[in-house]
């Protein structure tokens, strides 16, 4: 799959979340710096879990920054639903299960895990400007510590 880079234009999407709908265009128009884009594999595992936690534990310093974060996964609105009410999460959480948003972005395809490959979600975050180009595309991220780095790389105070 390609992946995008700073400089393109980032695919639009509106997908199913619990709650009905999020679009990029609509993120995008309510956040003065940029949309935080994270793709993530499963809701509930652990890393899963811990990711989406430091973006919910950074999400005030971010918003007051200017961004918006929106998670998305293969898995259904329902599985999505239980996962935000168990961890408090309270962004938006967006199901691509046939996989479009997720291969448009360059996070689904080949990956390897315990010596075994196999394609699925590739751990990955891509920050949108208002403008629809990426700032930033990150691939390959670890889960813990990613929000941190991410909040450097912004520029975001603690």
């Amino acid at each position: 799959m390609p992946r995008l880079a700073p400089g393109d234009t980032a695919p639009d999407f509106t997908l199913p979340t619990a709650d009905g709908e999020v679009s990029l265009a609509d993120l995008r128009g309510a956040a003065t710096n940029g949309v935080v884009v994270y793709f993530y594999p499963a809701a509930g595992t652990p890393g899963c879990t811990k990711e989406a936690c430091d973006f919910r534990d950074n999400l005030a310093s971010l918003q007051g920054a200017g961004y918006a974060v929106v998670g998305i996964s293969p898995d259904p609105p329902a599985a999505l639903a239980k996962f935000a009410a168990d961890e408090g999460l309270t962004f938006p959480l967006a199901s691509d299960p046939e996989h479009q948003v997720l291969e448009a972005y360059g996070a689904w395809g080949e990956k390897q895990n315990y010596g075994k490959t196999y394609v699925g979600v590739i751990r990955s975050t891509v920050v949108v400007a208002p403008d629809g180009t990426v700032t930033e595309a990150q691939y390959n991220v670890r889960a813990t510590g990613h929000v941190a780095r991410l909040r450097k790389l912004l520029d975001v105070d603690a």
